[in-house]
């Protein structure tokens, strides 16, 4: 399926950030219209891989959103497992440079090719969405968020790797440079009225799939929402009118 072709509907995924496995199923088997739920480092420090077993035996496919960054042959063996626990999509952090995000993707399609199954999606990371230019000056890096997220976005291409996660502030300059085949995913996503909350580069999910984001993590906007189904599909319509 080509990122212009994915139903709206598939766009979303769903962050399950909440503190244990009864939450987390409990809003999986709510959320029927949708197809993939983020496991981020919480839930997964606190349940382990068995929920990424649980969620997919209903059927969802599991964003399983680490952001590893390590050595490479640490951070390449980490993604094989990840493939062996069935995540249909993984994130590690640009920064650890080439040789690690392309040892990540050579282990990850060795183990998929051993299993008989599809590559998982392999995303790049390039800078969080709570961080700013003042933010960047701060740890040693030049205070430039766009030119810092497309110099990751392309060493995340050259390395090999399916996709990129940036803002949706820096999704035209990235797609850009990227080129339409090479994935886009877009956190910080809010609908009309929400509040950011903790999230800094913000943007509705229709502005940000018409600017040329393929998937949209979303969290408490949906499970926060008082009927977290009601809250998704208000956002499938809003998506069902971006051409």
């Amino acid at each position: 399926m080509t990122p212009a072709a994915i139903p709206p509907a598939q766009r979303i995924i769903t962050a399950l950030d909440v503190e244990n496995k009864a939450q987390a199923l409990a809003l999986v088997r709510t959320l029927d219209q949708a197809a993939l739920f983020k496991v981020g480092l919480e839930l997964f420090t606190a349940e382990g891989p068995s929920l990424l077993q649980e969620v997919q035996a209903l059927g969802k496919g599991v964003f399983l959103d680490l952001k590893l960054h390590d050595i490479p042959n640490t951070v390449g063996e980490a993604a094989r497992v990840g493939v062996r626990h069935g995540a249909r999509m993984m994130t590690i952090h640009t920064s650890g440079g080439r040789a690690m995000m392309a040892r990540a993707a050579e282990t990850a399609g060795e183990e998929a090719a051993k299993r008989g199954i599809p590559k998982p999606i392999l995303l790049g990371v390039t800078i969080l969405t709570s961080l700013q230019n003042d933010d960047l000056a701060s740890v040693g890096m030049t205070p430039d968020t766009a030119g810092q997220v497309l110099r990751l976005a392309a060493l995340a291409k050259a390395s090999g790797l399916s996709g990129v996660v940036c803002s949706a502030k820096e999704i035209e300059v990235v797609r850009k440079e990227v080129g339409p085949d090479f994935l886009i995913v877009t956190p910080g996503i809010r609908p009309a009225g929400a509040d950011v909350q903790d999230q800094k580069r913000v943007m509705t999910p229709s502005l940000a799939v018409a600017k040329g984001s393929d998937y949209l993590v979303i969290g408490r906007p949906i499970t926060q929402a008082a009927s977290p189904s009601e809250a998704f599909a208000a956002i499938v319509r809003e998506l069902e009118t971006v051409r």
